[in-house]
């Protein structure tokens, strides 16, 4: 078990065990101060009535010396008989709650239960009968001898016995009532304590378990990340939809966006190999003839400055390519009139166009303007353009339509060449994408859509592509206007 695990299982536990032991003492104090309460109270009932008239009219009689004989006689009622001073007439202690409860209900003018008694000598008792809790807590070593509430009377309460009619008695139930005996009772508070320990004990551990193991997996996917393997771990994951399975989901995408960028770094790293090697060798070749040939000097050199121009616009499409995907090329707020823009890129377009045999048309108005880096993006569509006339049969012409609708500007590119294959239209705009079915002679490397998806996306914009009904692509770009 790691550290987290103790961690969380300390933090539960300990949170548990306080709010057991805050709402248990609560509970405790509070049955407590009821007990007590309960105790103190003065008995009310009929027989405390009957108690109280007796022991004040033996002491309205007798005197002190004729109630405490009547006090010592009687059982299970034993009245209080309290001076002014507070002693009690047997000496028995005479709690100062319950005294003051007595004098209370005096003052409220309840005599039935509490009856104040002056002797000739001016000397005052104060009569009555505590509630039967309390009344056997301060008689219990006097014992219940069963005897009545007063001598001679009846005592009508049932008492166990052969009952009549020579009937069998009912068994008799020896087990003690009430709580349990005081060999038990100084444990028994601590009983549900224990039981709500072991319930948050066991809480704890499997809630901790619970945080833990998935954490656990992810600390381990994340080394094994660190040497390398980025695999799927969490594909088979419970979906238990919480927090920590989505944290594991995430790793995964995490991961496999590292694989495909590295795969991609690879695979440009293996391309940019891949095009330097073809104009290098040529430029070999043509040093090799001009060494040879030194008659053929003039076009060796011709052929060196080719190979040279070519590599040079390679390695500057790449270097544009990095700063667009690092950012550091951010479009600017500059405000571009979208019509005279794409007015020139047609217009050059074209001019480059007819000396192939091909050309180029503009359709539809876009009278609009938005901000941006009019430079990017010129040569976003510039790209598009060039790529739909490298690819056009001789004769055709590219269609070059712009509209505005509402917040949007929608651009579309459209040629009459072979087109793509269904499968390929995600990757095209890919660095150094060729599709199977592109011409072995066609120029170029392959970078200039995945130029053209960098700016439209910095501009806020997408960029997409679809076959055309009859032949050829359809590359449309939309742009924010806002």
């Amino acid at each position: 078990m790691g550290r987290l695990f103790w961690k969380f299982f300390l933090s539960i536990l300990l949170a548990q065990v306080a709010a057991t032991v805050g709402i248990g003492g609560a509970l405790w104090l509070k049955n407590r101060a009821s007990t007590q309460e309960r105790r103190l109270d003065i008995d009310t009932g009929p027989p405390a009535e009957l108690a109280i008239e007796a022991a004040a009219a033996t002491l309205d009689a007798g005197g002190p010396a004729a109630l405490a004989r009547l006090l010592e006689n009687m059982g299970r009622h034993r009245v209080f008989a309290v001076d002014s001073s507070g002693k009690e007439l047997l000496g028995r202690i005479v709690d100062a709650t319950m005294l003051a409860e007595a004098r209370a209900l005096l003052a409220k003018g309840d005599t039935r239960v509490v009856r104040k008694v002056t002797l000739p000598n001016g000397r005052p008792y104060l009569l009555f009968l505590p509630a039967r809790e309390r009344q056997r807590g301060l008689d219990a070593r006097n014992g219940d001898d069963g005897r009545p509430l007063l001598p001679g009377l009846v005592d009508v309460s049932p008492r166990p016995g052969r009952p009549p009619d020579g009937a069998r008695p009912p068994p008799r139930d020896d087990r003690p009532p009430g709580p349990p005996g005081p060999r038990f009772r100084p444990l028994t508070p601590f009983v549900p304590l224990a039981a709500a320990v072991l319930a948050s004990l066991l809480f704890a551990a499997l809630l901790a378990w619970y945080f833990a193991r998935p954490i656990r997996a992810l600390r381990q996917a994340f080394e094994a990340a660190s040497h390398g393997d980025l695999a799927p771990r969490f594909a088979r994951v419970d979906r238990t939809g919480d927090e920590l399975s989505d944290l594991g989901r995430d790793f995964d995408r995490m991961t496999a966006r590292l694989r495909q960028l590295m795969d991609g770094q690879t695979r440009l790293l293996h391309d940019v190999s891949h095009e330097l090697r073809s104009p290098l060798a040529r430029l070999q070749a043509a040093i090799g003839l001009a060494h040879q040939k030194p008659e053929r000097v003039l076009a060796s050199l011709q052929r060196i400055e080719r190979e040279s121009v070519r590599m040079d616009k390679l390695v500057g499409e790449l270097l544009t390519l990095a700063r667009l995907e690092a950012g550091a090329l951010a479009p600017g707020s500059q405000e571009i009139d979208v019509a005279e823009l794409l007015y020139q890129i047609v217009a050059d377009a074209q001019f480059e166009a007819s000396a192939q045999g091909r050309a180029v048309l503009q359709e539809g108005e876009a009278e609009v303007t938005m901000l941006g880096e009019p430079d990017l993006l010129a040569r976003a569509i510039e790209n598009v353009v060039r790529n739909a006339i490298k690819h056009s049969p001789v004769g055709a012409t590219v269609v070059v339509a712009a509209q505005a609708t509402g917040p949007r500007l929608c651009i579309q590119v459209l040629d009459r060449g072979p087109g793509v294959a269904d499968s390929d239209l995600a990757t095209i705009f890919q660095p150094f994408f060729r599709s199977s079915g592109t011409e072995k002679d066609v120029e170029g490397h392959g970078l200039g859509l995945a130029i053209a998806q960098q700016v439209v996306r910095q501009h806020g914009g997408t960029i997409v592509a679809s076959n055309r009904a009859g032949g050829g692509l359809c590359v449309e770009i939309v742009l924010p206007l806002d």
